[in-house]
């Protein structure tokens, strides 16, 4: 793969672009203390906005790393000047695990409950497999969700990923324990799709 680390991208309704310290404010008001969005996640609801501003510190402290991706999902003014929120980020998508020997990455994403229902989780993920291929040159992206959280998985397929297998009790978020559904879409199925 041709690395490029979290470059700033742009769709017509969003900016993804690396955090900066300034962004653990806006993280925890707007989704990370919120514990219906947490719900399905890996990471515990931050309890106070210090624990966000120590997770935002841990991936600035990445972002020289070519091989690590981590943005906010950040709607644009000019598309959602009369929502609040609008300019600051919503959200956050990531490529949580690389591997290079494959060319796969795996995303993870979560946005505010405030912005859910209106295709904005959708047009960032559609944004970043694009990256990933067109630019990355990546083999595979592929991403997983909780079979109680099957909204996640309508956003993966939205974005030309397909149902490839429900692994039982392999596992664990918020939860507990739970059955993975994974999906995934190939480099070729991507191209020809275009």
């Amino acid at each position: 793969m041709l690395h490029k680390g979290t470059r700033t991208l742009s769709t017509e309704r969003l900016v993804l672009r690396p955090f900066v310290m300034e962004d653990a404010q806006a993280m925890f008001n707007n989704w990370a203390s919120d514990p219906e969005v947490t719900r399905y996640l890996v990471w515990p609801t931050h309890a106070s906005v210090e624990v966000s501003r120590m997770v935002v510190s841990d991936w600035v402290s990445n972002y020289d790393n070519p091989e690590y991706y981590q943005w906010a999902i950040v709607p644009r003014t000019d598309a959602f000047g009369d929502k609040p929120c609008a300019g600051e980020p919503i959200g956050s998508i990531a490529a949580v695990d690389v591997n290079n020997d494959t060319g796969k990455l795996h995303i993870g994403y979560c946005i505010s409950r405030a912005w859910w229902n209106m295709g904005i989780t959708s047009e960032a993920l559609g944004e970043v497999i694009r990256f990933f291929f067109e630019e990355v040159e990546a083999s595979r992206v592929e991403a997983r969700h909780d079979t109680n959280n099957p909204n996640s998985g309508k956003v993966m397929a939205h974005c030309g990923m397909k149902y490839e297998g429900t692994l039982r009790r392999a596992d664990r978020n918020n939860q507990g324990v739970c059955d993975a559904v994974y999906y995934g879409i190939l480099r070729e199925e991507y191209f020809s799709g275009k």
